[in-house]
This record gives C-alpha cells, structure tokens and sequence, in this order.
C-alpha cells in the first residue's frame, strides 16, 4: 500500500494503519478504539514506547479512545511491580487510558466461551504432556497426528474440563484444545491449547482460578469485549491472526481486527523480555532501571524526555516489515530537545590544575554566563573565577599538532565567559604526567575582547577550584558491543557481547550551582554532553548520568 495521501496537520505521508482508518471513516465507520496490552512480567521498554504512542496516538488523532490492559493469563511470570511500572510508564510518555482493565477480569466469560465451543464440538480436553502435543503437530510439510482424546464426547469434555477448573487435576495433567485441523497449513491452527492448569497464586484473583487462558485464546476475546475496532500487534502475530479470526467467528462475537506493524529493533540493543530479565537476575546490570538498559524507565533514569522518545517514534514511523533502527537516531532525538531545554553548565571530567600567576591571590570574581543560548528566558547566572581553576585534561597538548587550537605551550585560548590565558611553564610528576600549568591572563580580555585587539580561535571551559563541587559522573556507552548481539557466532550468547567498557564512573569537578540542583534536572555539560542528576545522588555527593553526548554522528551521516 503506498503513503500517498498526507496525514492533517502532521506535514508527512499517511502510514498503512492510518490510510486503513480513514478508509474506514470515508465508509461512515467513525468509532476508532484502539488498546494497549502489555503483560505484567517485566518493565516496558524503547519497543513497547512505539506501540504506546501508535496505539494512544492514533485514538487521539481520530478522537476515538485507547485502553490499557494486563494481559494477566500467565500468574508464574506476573507481578503488581510491573502494572505500578507499566501505568507509569504510559503517564510519563504523555498518555492517558480511557479504560484499565485486565485479562483476568474476563476469565468467567472466558470459561462461560470455552464451554460454548466445547458444546458446539469445536473443543476437547486433552490428556497429552505438552511434549506430547508438540511432538504430534507435524511440521509445515507434514500434517500433525489427531489426538487419540480428540474424538471424547461433549458430555466427557463438559465433565473434565469442569473438574479442570475445580481442581481435581496437577498441572500439565491436561489441557483444553481448540478442534480445528491438524492438517492446517499455519502450524497454530492444528488443535492450539486453549487453557493449561497453574495452581499457583494469581496477583490480582488469588487463588480464585487454577486453570489459566493461553494469550491466543485470551487475547481477541477480550479486543470483542471490549469492542475494540482496531486490535494492533507486531508483525510476528501476524500468523496468529487466522486463529484470532476463528475464535471471533466461532462465538459469534463483537468482530474486532487485527493488524499487525513492524516492530522496533534497535542496534546495540536487546529487546526480549526474556533476555533482559536475564541481565537483571544475573547482575550484568543494576535493575530494570539501569540506565544501560532499554527500559522506559531506565531512559528516564538516564535524561531521556517524554517528547524526545514521542519523536523518536514518529520519525521511525510505522512499516510492514522488520527493520533496525540506528540507535543515533534515537540519539538525535534527545539531543533536539535537551539543546532547547536544557540549562548549561561548567564541569570538568578529567581536571588538570591551572594556576593564574597574576591573577590576584584571593580575589574572587563572579563572570555572567547564559543558562541556555537557545531560550531567552532561561535567564543568566554568575559563576565565580579565581587564580586557581581546573581545565579539561584533553584540552592541553604539549606538543600540539598543526590546527590544534587549544592550551599548548606559549599559545593563548580563551576561556568560556572569561578571559584570555597563556601558557607559561607546565609541571609534572615524576611519571611525567602533568599536574599543574602555570599561565598568565590578560586583564582585558573579558567579555570576548582582548587589549588590542587580537583573536583566538580556541575556547574551552572551565572550573573555580576553591567553588568547584565533587559530583560523581556516571559515563554510559552501549552495554553491548556488537551491533546486533541476537546474532550470535556459533558457541556463543548475546552475553559474550557484554561491553566491559558500558560504565565508567569518575569525579568531576563541577561548578556549585549544580549542587543545588534537583534529581531529574537535565544539564548541558558546555563541550561534554547531556547530563540528569540520579536518584542516588545525597547532598554530599551529587550522581550525573550522561544522557547522551554532543557529538552527533547520525545527523551527519543523514543530512
């Protein structure tokens, strides 16, 4: 389908769901409901930011509504944790639900169903193990083999599944199945489960239930209840919607559909659940909010914004086929909005000491500094200069090259809001690493002027040492190595491409308006990056987690 017509207002083509929906209202089909069904057993992450925003965003462009629901069929792997995460997930990104609901409060209509199909002959209780089944499915060129219970009558299949439901069996003892075709070309139509037995406690009805819906069987049913006109789902349930069909069409119910859009991949990243809680419980990562982590929450954590993640997902749009995205675009995103928002502010990663020989011992003078170049109204604030400040360790070379414009013996650089300095004697250690540079400034030179005139072309930032603060700088780099480490060489896991270098935690020298600074407030460090102040921070040691760098290496590969 091609992206001819444009979407209002939005300055770029319709996507295929959007030119479905406008298909729709053109033929007096107005209502769009949408839903967002996340199961609870793990934190959401960069992926499920795509499909919230497509889910709730698309019900907000046509004025229709978006649910949240749970998708609570499985009590092993659920958690309130991770509804409590999950709603507030949806907030931050700037979302509100019509409706919370959950697949759990559907399981008496679902039974009341199931029993339905197995009166009408389209369901069997089955004695099979799970190894059984799947060893009787056949393969895509060969058909599977009936099960010798297929055939049970609807009294037996009424009886046993009621005594399912009451208790009388262990787990894995039996099973309910949809009737189908064992002979179906899709391999999910060859008599799927439709409910296993848990006895197990389920976090939102106890102990209430001990047999337990499968997603497939659960899952358009509860779209039907909840009349959903536009159930969206990554591409690999595509194959999934045959049986979604079915079961709609078999009860006779509220026909919702099915539609299915390419998820997100993202290089450097992984994004099964599965894996992910593999990092956590194995501690490759310090929890679901690690800032390593692709996890809504750990973005947070890191500096990402709510409007920078909504763009990251209108520019990747909306596909029907898989795809990776570079994680610079993603990138990109936050640095467009953190450049607009963010305040600026001094400090220094790897400090080296620079004394001012004639500046006056002492003295102590407070230069005016712009909060924010691309925000008028974020004002200005005085930072304070003396003789003794500290410079980036990178910006001084000894023996610069040719076009090297910054600190360097007998060469002048300007420093950020101040004056112009020069380099006059450098003193070492005995390793011969340089501790200290000894340097002259001229007094006329404030403000972007200099006593006759003359013009330098490197500026660089600095720190007062007597005002600076010590804050901890958490540096983050993509926690795997390789671009893509779900494909792994042969012998090896996606856990051979940890990267060891994903963390590096240093003492920066800051200057001490950060320290009165807020967890969560967003910083631009002048010439370093994009900085937010942790949740771990204490009043004598303030935490920074580099969000993102300045250095932009998509936006120069794209132009």
């Amino acid at each position: 389908m091609s992206n001819t017509t444009e979407g209002a207002g939005t300055g770029r083509p319709l996507n295929f769901l959007e030119e479905i929906i406008e298909g729709s209202i053109a033929k007096g089909e107005t209502r769009v409901h949408t839903r967002f069904p996340p199961e609870p057993n793990g934190y959401l992450h960069i992926g499920h930011a795509k499909s919230i925003c497509l889910n709730f965003g698309l019900a907000r462009k046509y004025g229709g509504l978006c649910n949240l629901r749970f998708d609570d069929t499985n009590p092993v792997k659920e958690d309130v944790e991770y509804v409590d995460s999950i709603k507030e997930d949806i907030t931050w990104l700037g979302f509100d639900w019509a409706g919370e609901y959950y697949a759990s409060d559907y399981f008496g209509q679902l039974y009341q169903w199931a029993e339905l199909l197995i009166v009408k002959g389209k369901a069997y209780v089955d004695d099979q193990s799970q190894e059984q089944i799947r060893q009787t499915r056949g393969t895509v060129t060969v058909p599977g083999i009936d099960s010798p219970w297929r055939n049970r009558t609807v009294e037996e299949n009424l009886d046993l599944f009621r005594r399912m439901r009451a208790g009388e069996f262990a787990d894995g003892e039996k099973v309910l199945r949809a009737k189908i075709d064992m002979a179906h070309p899709n391999m999910l139509m060859r008599d799927p489960i439709m409910y296993r037995i848990i006895h197990t406690n389920h976090h939102r009805t106890g102990n209430e239930w001990c047999i337990y819906p499968m997603y497939d069987y659960a899952h358009g049913e509860s779209d039907s209840i909840e009349k959903i006109t536009h159930s969206i789902c990554t591409l690999e349930f595509d194959v999934h919607r045959p049986l979604y069909d079915w079961f709609i069409e078999e009860l006779g119910i509220f026909p919702s559909k099915q539609y299915e859009f390419a998820r997100l991949n993202l290089t450097y990243t992984i994004m099964s659940k599965r894996k992910l809680l593999q990092l956590v419980d194995n501690k490759y990562v310090n929890g679901w909010d690690d800032p390593r982590m692709p996890t809504i929450a750990a973005l947070r954590r890191r500096g990402y914004t709510p409007e920078s993640i909504r763009a990251f997902a209108e520019k990747v749009g909306v596909a029907k086929r898989d795809n990776i995205i570079d994680l610079g675009l993603l990138e990109f995103c936050v640095r467009e909005d953190l450049n607009r928002r963010a305040e600026r502010r001094m400090a220094v990663i790897d400090p080296v000491k620079v004394v001012i020989t004639n500046y006056p011992k002492g003295k102590t003078e407070y230069i005016e500094c712009v909060n924010n170049p691309e925000d008028e109204s974020a004002g200005k604030r005085e930072v304070p200069f003396s003789n003794i400040i500290y410079i980036e360790r990178e910006d001084f070379m000894e023996e610069p090259p040719k076009k090297y414009f910054r600190l360097s013996p007998g060469k002048e650089v300007r420093l950020r809001y101040a004056y112009l300095i020069r380099c006059d004697e450098i003193i070492k250690d005995t390793d011969g690493k340089v501790i200290e540079l000894r340097c002259t400034y001229d007094p006329e030179s404030s403000g972007g002027s200099s006593s006759d005139g003359r013009k330098v072309k490197g500026v660089i930032h600095w720190v007062s040492a007597p005002h600076a603060v010590d804050i901890e700088a958490r540096l983050y780099e993509t926690l795997f190595t390789k671009e893509n480490p779900d494909e792994v060489e042969e012998g090896k896991t996606f856990l051979d491409y940890i990267n060891p270098d994903s963390l590096k935690i240093v003492t920066a020298k800051a200057e001490p308006s950060l320290a009165e600074s807020a967890v969560g407030d967003k910083f631009q460090f002048e010439r370093i990056g994009y900085f937010t102040k942790d949740k771990d921070s204490t009043a004598d040691k303030p935490v920074f987690n580099r969000t993102v760098t300045l250095k932009d290496t998509w936006a120069k590969l794209n132009k």
